[in-house]
């Protein structure tokens, strides 16, 4: 199904720390150096009220552990891990290589980033520092082995915590040291000036390059900068961020060959690849921070949680952030109503994670973040609804062991590629309204909706394993990517592609032969021009069983070559044209979508195709109510969340015990608002 990617844990297991952290994680960012330390016994005395067993400290620490270039003090931090540890309480101690100080700014300041349009920027916030620094990654690499000669033995330490957030604030940077890093990159992978001049296409508009060091990051240029040289920076940013992670891993994999190392993810980050990250660390983790007020909230962080048990390769994560109310960066930072903390920490556990954490453990009193929620608020905490709520959370969680050997099953593929995210967005494009998110939603939630569980897959992985295997779109395509997808339909699999894919290669050039040229025998189709449609024009198709729905963005002239219309265009110039079609190539069926269609025609296409593949959800249940079930061998559990802010009846086949309350629970199981149980199969 997926394919493994170098992971530390045994491939038997399914937990992250079976002997590191005693059942699912349940803690937070834990930032002591901001309180007196006569504070500290009082945290770790409220970690212990509330079943906290993991803490993340140290992340933006660098200041106080090198106050001058070589000259360390950890004597806080001992005191710090001396008494977690006495609290039973382990740690994920970070490399504090997050936020460089102000002495190694003023020190390096050819370190700084600069962006594309040239603006250095300066300190006071975090991040300052250019990927390809070489200084900065010496300083790094100095600061984690200095962390790790010192505590690679603490009984406290259970995970490695490498930076925060790569590429969170400086994704990519511009500055003449990422120009040679570029050009050295570039090298290694064209090794001659003749293969990049082709891969580029810079016969176009007289680029041909005759010296590297002719070569600079796509800056800002008197028009359009060349795609395929700004897909190949992408690359390479991604690539060097990647770098400064694996610089410090390695020296930790050193001295602690056994303690597994992450860093944290941010759901669906486009400046990163995180097929390849995830391939390069030991435990996936992930910050979520849906917003309160977005009713669409629920399906976004489930969105993110899918992607994150598909890059651990279908095992368990770590939620390492999320808030316990507010979080202070939006225009408008709306609370977590009551319960909802509690029913979204439930909804990561229910999606494949075996831990869940906050940012942060105490709130701040100075910053930029000191009006984020945390789980100590500003007051007392007894006074604290949000205390009181994330207290029994963590009680709560110890009654969950036994969901730690499971994991969740889905038949339903859908492919993402970062790469092709990045060439798709980059312009010109036929319609500058091409979005990547928007079309992957578009294809998500519907089975979200219908309580379908979905892994997302690369292009190029093996897909035997799945039913249904949809892609939203692929536009940039490799060579070898199409025979896959035809093995995959041939072989008795039921395939769905979305518009504007198989359009380039993956140097960004044009497919010769007529679009999509790589999927025409797939398909069954002929596309002699693109489709965009202007603004957001709305049109109307028509299903072959006299259904109609709507559709804009984009609309297909599509001419068959063996494939049928399911839906036609119900109007305007294309108007009985195809705008569904249907092919079937050997055992199996492939499906052509060939406009954007809004989410009722969307639901009604794959509502007939999940019916055809008898794709059915765990249980029956009504809108608002997510359905998801983690199961191994003969023991199986399913999680029931209601999102809605109503009451709800749920009816099961029989009764079954819920899992937290030990007690049966009836065929008409009722649910308050955000409220869960989990059911044991």
């Amino acid at each position: 199904m997926l394919t493994s990617g170098g992971f530390w844990f045994d491939p038997d297991a399914m937990t992250i720390w079976p002997d590191k952290v005693d059942g699912l994680c349940f803690g937070g960012d834990y930032n002591p150096e901001q309180w007196p330390e006569a504070t500290w016994r009082d945290d770790v005395r409220l970690m212990r009220e509330a079943g906290v067993n993991l803490v993340t400290v140290g992340v933006f620490a660098w200041a106080l552990l090198e106050r001058e270039e070589g000259r360390y003090d950890f004597g806080w931090l001992d005191r710090v891990l001396d008494l977690l540890h006495e609290g039973g309480i382990r740690v994920d101690l970070a490399t504090a290589t997050a936020a460089p100080p102000p002495w190694f700014t003023r020190r390096y300041p050819q370190s700084q980033p600069v962006t594309r349009e040239g603006q250095l920027l300066w300190p006071g916030s975090r991040q300052l520092y250019c990927p390809s620094s070489p200084e900065y990654r010496a300083a790094a690499v100095r600061l984690a082995e200095a962390i790790a000669t010192r505590y690679g033995d603490h009984p406290a330490l259970a995970m490695w915590h490498v930076n925060n957030e790569y590429g969170c604030h400086v994704p990519a940077c511009y500055c003449d040291q990422s120009a040679r890093a570029f050009r050295e990159w570039l090298k290694a992978r064209y090794r001659t000036l003749e293969a990049l001049n082709e891969a580029w296409g810079t016969t176009f508009w007289s680029q041909i390059y005759s010296d590297w060091d002719e070569i600079n990051p796509p800056r800002r240029a008197p028009y359009l900068v060349n795609p395929s040289q700004e897909l190949d920076f992408h690359r390479f940013s991604s690539d060097a961020l990647l770098e400064c992670f694996e610089a410090e891993q390695v020296i930790l994999k050193q001295h602690t060959p056994d303690i597994p190392v992450t860093t944290n993810f941010m759901g669906f980050f486009k400046p990163c690849d995180y097929w390849k990250w995830a391939s390069r660390e030991d435990v996936v983790s992930h910050d979520s921070y849906p917003d309160p007020s977005d009713p669409e909230a629920p399906m976004e962080a489930a969105i993110s949680f899918d992607l994150m048990r598909s890059l651990a390769q279908g095992r368990s994560w770590l939620l390492m952030e999320q808030a316990s109310s507010y979080v202070n960066w939006r225009a408008q930072n709306v609370p977590k109503r009551p319960g909802q903390m509690r029913l979204w920490s439930y909804q990561a556990v229910a999606r494949g994670a075996d831990g869940v954490m906050f940012f942060q453990w105490r709130a701040s009193q100075a910053g930029a973040e000191k009006f984020h929620s945390a789980l100590v608020p500003h007051g007392p905490p007894q006074d604290s609804r949000v205390w009181g709520e994330a207290r029994d959370l963590g009680r709560e969680l110890k009654k969950l062991d036994a969901v730690l050997d499971t994991r969740v099953q889905a038949s339903v593929g859908v492919v993402f590629d970062w790469a092709n995210w990045w060439a798709l967005e980059l312009p010109p494009k036929p319609s500058a309204d091409l979005r990547m998110m928007e079309q992957l939603k578009a294809y998500y939630q519907p089975l979200f909706q219908a309580n379908i569980s979905v892994d997302f897959v690369r292009p190029q992985d093996d897909l035997s394993d799945y039913r249904l295997v949809m892609i939203p779109n692929l536009y940039l395509v490799a060579g070898h990517v199409p025979d896959s997808f035809e093995r995959f339909v041939s072989s008795g699999g039921t395939l769905v592609m979305g518009f504007f894919s198989g359009i380039a290669d993956d140097r960004d050039h044009i497919w010769p032969g007529g679009y999509p040229a790589p999927f025409r025998r797939l398909l069954g189709i002929r596309i002699d021009e693109f489709g965009a449609l202007a603004g957001r024009q709305e049109l109307e198709v028509e299903f072959a069983g006299g259904e109609r729905g709507g559709s804009d963005l984009w609309a297909d002239p599509i001419e068959l070559e063996g494939a049928e219309a399911l839906a036609t265009y119900a109007g305007g110039p294309l108007r009985g044209r195809p705008a569904l079609t249907r092919n079937r190539l050997g055992k199996g069926t492939v499906y052509y979508v060939g406009t954007h269609l809004k989410s009722e025609a969307m639901n009604t296409f794959l509502g007939r195709i999940l019916d055809e593949q008898a794709l059915r959800p765990p249980l029956d249940a009504p809108a608002g109510v997510e359905v998801v079930r983690r199961s191994a061998d003969a023991q199986s559990y399913v999680f029931i969340l209601n999102h809605s802010e109503d009451p709800v009846e749920v009816k099961l086949d029989r009764p079954l015990e819920d899992l937290l309350t030990q007690k049966q629970v009836p065929k008409i199981l009722s649910l308050e608002p955000y409220g869960l149980v989990i059911l044991h199969e």
